[in-house]
């Protein structure tokens, strides 16, 4: 890329990088003349690595870290695959994707991703849990959560309940109550220059220390939410020392209950840089401290560009657990609608303990999600199905959580062939079989329902995710 065709970086942005990076400004800048990179991490909860790269037509470079990761070409519109679709993998930044891997919660943990639409690093959690503990995914934009809601159930989450609150609120509700939390904070979005004009655009010094000021509040709600004992990962996809070391000298200046921890260091991580806040702003002991964060630059490694800290908080005294949601008893029709849909559509019920009617949604919430009466959600866990007059319909996290062994009738589709896009596009095709509820797969993974009436398959692919 010429400079001339180089995109228009804001000027102020440039000269204070070239001050703070010194003889490593000139690799930084040329880092622009250079495409983006695109990454792909593999669904481990349906697929291993590298049985999706045999499987896929396009090819796939592996990455060394994190796991489960490749870079992709974008020419090579792998978001348009039927993989995709079928949730098989997500598109995001390798940079991105080692704030979970760092974060590294274990089966069984309970999570939360304070800031999680898109839902890019909420996925990667839903994988390392391998749908065992519980994950809370909140995003308290109102266009933004449905994105993250639509991106959980397409990866066949089952253990995450999704939340549409404030920081402050959830913290009211969730005191100590987190093994692992991570905030991927609002920021100026300096590392999305590369892909995004609205964030070339947008930027000046002012969004810098607006943001600044807002993480500070946002990442205390966080730690307010983390057990004695547990890890929280702040996050950003900027390089402004000010929203980067900054908030986190200020959070440790007031939580002595905090130390940050020095991750195992992989080729491509360079360390946090405290001196670029002036050292009249951090003591020896905070730089010593600031210094065990991660950067990620566009011109060392594959990504656009992340800060990374890992804050343990110190033990102390046992506290007392927050109780699990006393759930209502389901209402009789109710329970007999979903037991009749499963008799006659599925192999066995998919879900029989925790089961909970919002309105007319019927869901599985997770084991130990507390009581989240009185706040914003968006599905308090697996959103297995609609009741209606009559009749139980399953949902589309519903097929998305299952595996073609779990039900009666399966459509399998060839991903190469037409009929795919045909149903992703909502339309019916001739499919022989017995009438009722089908799991319409691809290659044997699952993609939605239909339904099959005298040979003809009808799609019930969601209107909202059609293809055109």
């Amino acid at each position: 890329m010429s400079e001339q065709s180089r995109p228009l970086i804001p000027q102020a942005f440039l000269a204070r990088m070239e001050r703070w990076l010194g003889d490593e400004y000139p690799a930084f800048l040329a880092s622009y003349d250079q495409p983006a990179t695109n990454g792909l991490r593999a669904n481990t909860l349906k697929i291993a690595p590298e049985a999706l790269r045999e499987r896929l037509p396009f090819a796939l470079e592996t990455l060394t870290w994190p796991p489960a990761a490749f870079r992709v070409s974008e020419e090579e519109q792998p978001g348009r695959h039927p993989y995709h679709a079928a949730g098989l993998y997500y598109l995001q930044d390798p940079s991105a994707m080692s704030v979970a891997a760092l974060l590294a919660p274990q089966p069984g943990e309970r999570v939360l991703d304070l800031a999680a639409a898109p839902g890019g690093k909420a996925t990667h959690l839903a994988s390392l849990l391998a749908n065992q503990g519980l994950l809370v995914a909140n995003e308290i934009h109102p266009r933004r959560v449905w994105d993250l809601a639509e991106n959980l159930e397409r990866w066949g989450a089952r253990n995450a309940a999704i939340t549409a609150e404030t920081p402050e609120r959830l913290a009211e509700r969730f005191p100590d109550f987190f093994d692992r939390v991570l905030l991927d904070a609002p920021c100026s979005g300096e590392g999305m220059f590369r892909k995004s004009d609205a964030a070339r655009r947008e930027w000046a010094a002012e969004l810098v220390l607006g943001c600044a000021n807002r993480q500070t509040g946002i990442l205390d709600a966080a730690a307010r939410m983390l057990r004695p004992g547990g890890l929280l990962a702040y996050s950003t996809c900027t390089f402004a020392a000010e929203e980067d070391e900054g908030t986190v000298a200020r959070f440790l200046e007031t939580h002595a209950d905090f130390e940050p921890v020095e991750p195992a260091r992989q080729a491509g991580f360079a360390p946090g840089r405290p001196e670029w806040l002036g050292n009249e702003k951090v003591g020896e002991a905070a730089r010593d401290g600031l210094g065990r964060a991660v950067r990620l630059w566009p011109h060392t490694g594959p990504g656009e560009g992340h800060f990374i800290a890992l804050l343990r908080r110190c033990e102390r005294e046992a506290h007392e657990d927050l109780p699990g949601w006393r759930l209502p008893k389901l209402p009789v029709e109710a329970t007999r609608f979903y037991e009749t849909f499963c008799r006659e559509h599925l192999q066995r019920a998919p879900a029989t303990e925790r089961l909970a009617l919002a309105g007319s949604y019927l869901y599985q919430v997770p084991a130990g999600l507390p009581d989240l009466s009185g706040l914003r959600f968006i599905h308090p866990g697996w959103w297995l199905g609609t009741l209606k007059k009559g009749r139980f319909e399953p949902s589309q996290g519903l097929a998305m959580g299952l595996s073609p062994a779990d039900v009666r009738r399966v459509a399998n589709l060839d991903s190469a062939a037409p009929q795919v896009l045909t149903y992703l596009r909502g339309e019916s095709l001739p499919n022989a079989g017995a009438d009722g509820w089908v799991l319409v797969t691809v290659d044997g993974f699952p993609l939605g329902w239909g339904k099959r009436v005298q040979g003809t398959l009808k799609s019930h692919y969601p209107r909202g995710l059609r293809r055109v």
